[in-house]
């Protein structure tokens, strides 16, 4: 991986922007290596590009001095719906690692409405002066023979090319922004003023975690995430129905158009959207679909479910990726905006997606519970 660090910044052209994907690269490479027939027809199906189901290249795994956060919340159900207990199918068998459809129980939670926003995040970070990891300085030590003037704090901006491009480089329309972070979205000369209400992106799990404790809330699990977001409505195709658009509207941030290039934002939105900007589902909750991807804490395995756990599953006890067998990853939920039936499909109901735990971007979020 820190060899392939060097080669990338030797290249002419390339410079300091891509050192965020030098653990990406490793795992397309894996892709093409270690993945059995039906795993490369799933990458297939899931977009034209390979093991893309998280959607975002992974930030380097070397940074892992972080914090909790001191536990300074009150709990408070404010701005959160009670989500009642019982009896789901989980899964899906149009995805691999999300089969085989099993039956699953979980107790009652508390959840929070929407995402949690810019607005919510700075609370905390004014409380506890918490440096998310796209803040934090990378060590030269972990990058040997990278000037160290070249290794500098950002995370992964969605760029779209200029042009149709094919979708089979993901380095086509991700870019690693120096000083990109959740104070500055899309680099240093952008602020949140005017988006305060949209959702906080470039959260690693790590940052999630600390805002969660601090919140005296949790990360949800996958279970319990799946649970609130069929509202109750059983296992179907997209968690608000069978049809992509209910009486002809879209009724989640989603990609239209021609992906990466083209976004005709029929929605109304080309990128993020602020919270409640859509319809709720029936137990209240907004944007289970779309938007920005959700921080489950479960470890990823794509094996987990041949377990069939039942009751009250909260995930394997360690994680393992195929792709990238190196990497810590958790579970991520509910696709975001760039999402579609063109390119990465694991915004459908019962998907799932993984990120590497120290890693952001600018479509990447979370939102907790608590319990009763």
């Amino acid at each position: 991986m820190k060899r392939l660090a060097v080669l990338l910044f030797s290249e002419e052209g390339l410079g300091w922007g891509r050192l965020l994907f030098s653990t990406f690269l490793i795992t397309l490479i894996g892709c093409s290596t270690n993945q059995s027939a039906e795993e490369k027809a799933q990458a297939s199906a899931d977009s034209a590009a390979a093991c893309i189901a998280d959607g975002m290249p992974s930030r380097a795994a070397a940074i892992r001095q972080t914090t909790s956060g001191p536990a300074l919340g009150t709990g408070t159900t404010t701005g959160m719906v009670w989500v009642p207990g019982g009896n789901f199918l989980m899964g899906a068998d149009e995805f691999v690692d999300a089969r085989p459809v099993h039956p699953v129980s979980v107790k009652g939670f508390w959840m929070d409405e929407h995402e949690v926003t810019n607005a919510e995040f700075a609370r905390f970070v004014a409380a506890t002066g918490y440096k998310t990891i796209a803040e934090r300085p990378l060590n030269p030590a972990d990058y040997p023979g990278v000037p160290a003037e070249q290794l500098v704090p950002g995370s992964a901006v969605f760029t779209p090319p200029s042009q149709k491009v094919s979708l089979e480089n993901p380095l086509r329309w991700w870019q690693y922004v120096k000083g990109a972070s959740w104070l500055h979205p899309y680099g240093p000369s952008s602020t949140l003023k005017g988006h305060e209400t949209e959702p906080v992106v470039h959260v690693s799990y790590e940052d999630a975690l600390a805002y969660a404790n601090w919140a005296g809330k949790r990360l949800p699990t996958e279970a319990e995430w799946e649970f609130a977001a069929q509202g109750g409505k059983g296992n179907r195709t997209y968690y608000w129905g069978t049809e992509l658009k209910p009486n002809g509207k879209w009724v989640a941030n989603i990609y239209q158009g021609s992906f990466p290039d083209h976004n005709t934002s029929e929605d109304g939105f080309t990128g993020v959207a602020p919270v409640k900007s859509f319809a709720p589902n029936p137990y209240g909750l907004y944007d289970m679909d779309g938007n920005v991807w959700e921080w489950c804490q479960d470890f990823y395995r794509p094996d987990y479910y041949a377990k069939l756990v039942k009751d009250n599953p909260k995930g394997p006890s360690d994680s393992y990726d195929p792709d990238e067998p190196g990497a810590v990853k958790r579970v991520q939920r509910g696709g975001s905006f760039l999402c579609s039936d063109e390119y990465c499909i694991r915004y459908k109901a019962g998907s799932r997606g993984k990120g590497e735990v120290t890693s952001g971007s600018n479509n990447l979020g979370f939102r907790c519970v608590r319990d009763k």
